[in-house]
């Protein structure tokens, strides 16, 4: 079985197929305790590593120093206030004002599956594609009930973790801290690794030795945020992407996180993940369970390689539900960069008879095609189509578009509302704000409360009517700002502490909604770009916004990054004109499309103004995404050289799964005078076969490609980009 209970030692060893991971109950006290997280062994018993015949001892056998115990112990779940001074994962406040929480092993169940979260996005898996361990943990103190959740997936190297908070007394519990996994570990000289940015430049890899202290990454945004991502790793210093030992954990949540790996004095290293706990608690009335979301962890001996191929596969097989999730998304052209707000139904149908003579499957209508919106200063909340733009309306226009061949889309941001809206006036207390403030604008909207049932179920209406009126096959829902000012008028004023975390629920619930009244919508989610790119989104649409910056260059490290852990297929990438609308700078069309080969692709253009060259190339880059994207969507990714680390080349290439076809992306950002060719040593291939490379005469193993190397090839100019295709002969 995946998961072992050894009853003599009170140990739980669970198994994937590469790694195991084992837990002991330990001391009359009934601790719980992390014993290995590492590569696959067959023992049952590994308590040897929690150091309990050593001093200080534990507390049965040396109360004297049970604080000194509780700061060295290997905890599962680490509680607050009794004497483990690291980072604890779970805090409360009682009634009486103290704040110590303790907890204690009762029981534990094994099960075939894994149960879903109730209004939480989170993997899934059925009675033959996973196990699931509940440890039950009391707080006898507090009359609460703790559930550490494992689930072990039978054909992949990952664990999936939750915990759920019970309270089981006669009084109101508040909750101010709980996070959903702890990993205790001794440090082996590991380095960490997360993702930073900003707009426009989301998901920057970041790779530093670990150093004593706390060291984190975090958003209290209201949103997984541009700036960091909920996503850490901890490596072996010379791991690479071939080799090395590699643990990496992501939380599936859209809002506040915290992901924090701390060194300790005794050189141990404890990384934990959860709801951020700044400005947030949660009452517990008696009976009712707080959830906590889901941390994904994984675990990889082939180096930093190894572990972006298992999160790909994860997400695609069991995060990812939308029926594209196995099939070939339309090409699509939005509107968005070609006019902004200036747009009317004939400017739109124009773009859409040029893209459809060139192969191009979907117009998406962006911002502005309702209220009173011409600018972004008004109408959102406003969800009714400006017939003064579209003449006709909505239906005339989606019928046109169909008629030539092409599906439609639409842009909306509903968890917005506009001050100068009539939303606005009929409801101010619908958006987020503390009563008698001034609160604070950012591109002059505020957030609308989606903690309030009314709220969501007008918001709802309103885009579903919109829906409904016409052949709508996409939707691209945005959200353009962070939340501040957090308050909300449904709320008492001992429970603001919930808001953050309320909305986050009520966005899941409605975006639950849409997939389920309109299953064969393609939802693609969106957040000022990237600010949103996490797996709880992924859960709702099968595809992301990747980021607002299209350039080549600046895509490379942005992809690279959101590529660490996300499946290329989930990756929204476009072409878009030069000058480049954010950065200025100037790209080959054709390197422009190598790049977003590397998503979903489209384009983000007015098709209408191309030059009969670049109208030629969009019909050579339609043909590519159609002969590789079966490839591309389902292979296994590989890293083989880094623009981020050596500021000279980026090459990745996607390899079948029996590994008899490959494509490999090369781009030399920047030329040089007088070098030799660049020689690339490629990976994943089959070294007993032998590969041709399409449109040359070169036939070579794949012993040949990966250890000896492949030229290039001449690439005059920057910004030149090349694709190899391999097929075994």
């Amino acid at each position: 079985m995946a998961i072992t209970y050894y009853e003599a030692t009170d140990t739980f060893k669970l198994d994937t197929p590469a790694s195991t991971y084992m837990i002991r109950v330990v001391d009359e006290e009934r601790f719980i305790g992390h014993v290995y997280y590492g590569r696959k062994v067959p023992d049952e018993d590994l308590s040897y590593r929690l150091r309990i015949n050593e001093p200080p001892f534990t507390p049965s056998v040396n109360n004297r120093d049970r604080v000194s115990f509780l700061d060295t112990f290997p905890m599962e779940y680490p509680t607050h206030g009794l004497g483990d001074f690291r980072e604890d994962c779970l805090a409360v406040q009682t009634n009486g004002g103290h704040t110590a929480c303790a907890l204690q092993y009762k029981s534990h169940r094994i099960f075939a599956g894994k149960p879903k979260l109730p209004g939480l996005p989170a993997t899934f898996g059925g009675e033959r594609d996973c196990t699931t361990l509940e440890i039950l943990a009391v707080a006898p103190v507090l009359d609460m009930e703790v559930i550490l959740r494992y689930t072990v997936f039978e054909k992949l190297d990952v664990i999936a973790r939750s915990v759920d908070v019970k309270n089981a007394g006669k009084e109101p519990v508040r909750l101010t801290k709980v996070l959903s996994a702890c990993l205790d570990m001794d440090n082996r000289a590991f380095d960490m690794i997360s993702l930073y940015g900003s707009w426009a430049r989301e998901r920057h890899i970041q790779r530093h030795p670990l150093g004593y202290g706390k060291q984190s990454v975090s958003s209290v945004r209201g949103e997984s945020s541009h700036q960091e991502h909920p996503f850490i790793a901890l490596a072996e210093h010379a791991a690479t992407q071939q080799s090395g030992e590699v643990y990496g954990l992501h939380f599936v949540y859209s809002g506040n996180f915290l992901a924090q790996v701390e060194r300790t004095q005794f050189d141990s290293v404890r990384a934990v993940m959860g709801i951020h706990p700044q400005d947030f608690s949660w009452t517990l009335e008696p009976g009712e369970t707080f959830t906590a979301p889901e941390v994904v962890e994984v675990y990889s001996a082939q180096g930093i390689g190894g572990m972006t191929r298992t999160f790909h596969d994860l997400y695609r097989s069991h995060l990812i539900r939308s029926e594209y999730r196995d099939s070939k998304r339309p090409i699509l052209i939005n509107n968005w960069e070609a006019t902004y707000f200036d747009f009317d139904t004939e400017k739109l149908l124009g773009i859409a008879r040029e893209a459809s003579r060139l192969g191009i499957e979907m117009l998406v209508m962006d911002d502005g095609w309702f209220g009173n919106r011409n600018d972004d200063n008004t109408a959102l909340g406003d969800w009714k189509v400006n017939e003064k733009k579209l003449k006709g309306g909505l239906k005339y226009l989606v019928d046109e578009v169909n008629k030539l061949g092409m599906r439609f889309g639409i842009w909306f941001e509903p968890e917005m509302i506009s001050p100068d809206s009539d939303l606005y006036r009929a409801h101010p207390d619908w958006a987020i704000q503390i009563t008698g403030r001034t609160p604070s604008r950012c591109r002059n909207q505020y957030v609308l409360d989606f903690s309030r049932k009314e709220v969501r179920d007008y918001t709802y209406s309103q885009v579903s009517a919109v829906l409904r009126s016409a052949n709508i096959q996409y939707v691209k829902w945005d959200m353009n700002r962070q939340l501040t000012d957090l308050g909300s008028v449904a709320l008492p004023a001992d429970r603001q502490g919930e808001l953050s975390h309320r909305y986050v629920l009520g966005l899941y619930e409605m975006q639950e909604r849409l997939v389920a009244d309109f299953p064969h919508l393609l939802l693609e989610n969106c957040s000022g770009g990237g600010a949103r790119f996490d797996p709880g989104m992924l859960y709702y649409s099968p595809q992301i916004w990747c980021s607002d910056d299209t350039d080549a260059v600046e895509r490379l490290k942005i992809q690279e990054g959101t590529e660490l852990i996300y499946p290329l297929s989930a990756i929204g990438a476009h072409v878009s004109v030069c000058p480049n609308h954010t950065v200025g700078r100037v790209t080959p069309f054709e390197t422009r499309g190598y790049v977003a080969l590397a998503g979903t692709f489209g384009y983000e253009l007015d098709i209408t103004k191309l030059s009969d060259e670049d109208k030629k190339t969009v019909r050579q880059q339609v043909e590519l995404y159609h002969r590789y994207n079966d490839l591309v969507r389902r292979g296994d990714y590989y890293r083989v050289l880094s623009y981020t680390e050596n500021h000279e080349n980026d090459c990745w290439m996607v390899v079948a799964k029996d590994r008899r076809e490959a494509l490999v992306t090369f781009v030399r950002v920047l030329g040089q005078p007088n070098v030799h060719s660049t020689r690339v040593r490629l990976q994943g291939l089959d070294p007993a076969l032998r590969y041709r490379v399409e449109g040359t005469e070169d036939v070579l193993s794949g012993a040949a490609l990966m250890y000896a190397g492949y030229h290039i090839g001449s690439l005059w100019g920057d910004f030149q980009g090349r694709l190899l295709h391999l097929k075994v002969e």
